[in-house]
């Protein structure tokens, strides 16, 4: 006699598995949640959508076009998302799949506003030159593969330390996710906009070209000024004093917790030329 026959046992099984598959996707969209996967999957979603209603309306011309797309698209799936099913597997071989998720105190966006604005206002007064990109939405995993891991709680003095000059990790950008600093040194790529002012250098030209392909918010500090920029969807803002950074900082990052502050800051400062 099987499992099968006891209904108990039967039930008990059908929940085991259930639980198993979700938990398994669940880890699965972890794995992927810092990657461009995830607005790839926003739009395979948006196909579904629209097949189930072009079905439900009698679009038919509509509905042979998904119909064509979701079934090419397990295949442009594996092509596309290659590098993210790479990095799937090479943490599953490393037992990192199923890991524990954060730690107390990673997701608290006030640690890394204050760690950044105190070293970006020690840097800028030494003219200290910086990159500093912050992760939102879309995914840098890309980015962070070509710079030296740290995976280290962010702090001030790390931030200063690493941007010293002659120092091994100086040159590049670091790349901040949540409370973390995911690795310095890291290649952005440059923007290729023709309206940049010539008189910015490689970090301004990195910043803006970040700013083009991802959501992220990263902060320049100049060798030569001084002065502290922030690039944001392809725009950058120039000059900037402490109080400003705060609030742009503020405003970005912490908008969940404090959604009263959405309205405070108006962009100011904005200069390409």
């Amino acid at each position: 006699m099987g499992y099968e026959d006891i209904p108990i046992l039967h039930y008990l099984g059908i929940a085991v598995d259930i639980l198993l598959v979700w938990y398994v996707i669940y880890k699965l969209i972890m794995v992927i949640r810092g990657t461009k996967a995830v607005q790839l999957l926003k739009g395979i979603t948006v196909i579904i959508v629209v097949r189930m209603l072009s079905q439900y309306l009698g679009l038919n011309t509509l509905q042979w076009l998904m119909d064509q797309a979701l079934t090419w698209g397990f295949l442009a799936i594996i092509i596309i998302f290659q590098p993210e099913l790479r990095r799937a597997l090479e943490q599953l071989g490393r037992g990192r799949l199923f890991s524990r998720g954060s730690l107390p105190g990673e997701d608290d966006p006030e640690i890394t506003v204050e760690a950044i604005v105190k070293a970006t206002d020690y840097m800028a007064k030494r003219r200290i030159g910086a990159l500093m990109s912050i992760e939102k939405e879309t995914g840098m995993s890309d980015y962070i593969e070509t710079g030296i891991a740290l995976n280290s709680m962010i702090s001030s003095e790390l931030l200063i330390n690493i941007f010293i000059p002659n120092t091994p990790l100086h040159d590049g950008a670091v790349i901040i996710q949540k409370n973390q600093i995911a690795a310095a040194a890291c290649y952005l790529p440059l923007s290729e906009s023709p309206f940049i002012s010539k008189e910015l250098g490689t970090r301004h030209r990195a910043a803006l070209g970040i700013s083009e392909v991802t959501d992220s918010l990263t902060i320049i500090v100049s060798e030569e000024t001084g002065s502290v920029s922030v690039a944001r969807n392809s725009e950058l803002y120039r000059n900037l004093t402490q109080d400003e950074l705060r609030e742009i900082l503020q405003k970005e990052l912490m908008v969940a917790s404090k959604p009263a502050s959405s309205n405070r800051w108006q962009w100011r400062g904005k200069n390409n030329g």
